[in-house]
């Protein structure tokens, strides 16, 4: 292989991986919209009154998990300041099985649950306070509406 050809070709795998990068960090830490089958806390092993009166923001995470104690306090705080809003943490090293039934390629991984434990939102990653906060919104005018 003569070095002209072997230096494109290494520009080319540089420039491939660089937009595949930058393709899967945009939607991190982006809300998705969710449609599903509700959720009741024995299928996470949490007692019945884990969740909230009017939504609760269940976040996967792993002991590992870099960006997962700061996203804990970020979703504990916003729950906190929002009546009948509860956050609930799942371990996913301990509890592998959730991880596959709830397809979760990586922590954290945020669910927003309606008040019928109706997941509407997914977010990937470490979210945004703003993105969180939205989607309660969304999720406590749907509620109300």
């Amino acid at each position: 292989m003569s070095p002209l050809l072997a230096l494109v070709l290494l520009v080319a795998i540089v420039l491939v991986a660089t937009v595949v990068g930058v393709l899967l960090r945009r939607g991190d830490g982006r809300a998705r919209t969710v449609r599903a089958g509700a959720l009741t806390p024995d299928q996470l092993a949490l007692p019945p009154s884990a969740f909230g009166e009017r939504a609760t923001i269940v976040q996967f995470s792993t002991e590992l998990c870099a960006k997962c104690p700061a996203t804990r306090r970020l979703l504990a705080g916003i729950a906190g300041g929002r009546d009948g809003v509860v956050h609930v943490d799942v371990d996913l090293t301990h509890r592998p099985d959730l991880a596959q039934r709830f397809h979760v390629l990586q922590t954290p991984t945020t669910l927003m649950l309606d008040e019928h434990g109706v997941p509407r939102a997914r977010i990937a990653g470490a979210p945004a306070r703003s993105t969180v906060a939205d989607e309660l919104d969304r999720i406590e005018g749907t509620i109300h509406a």
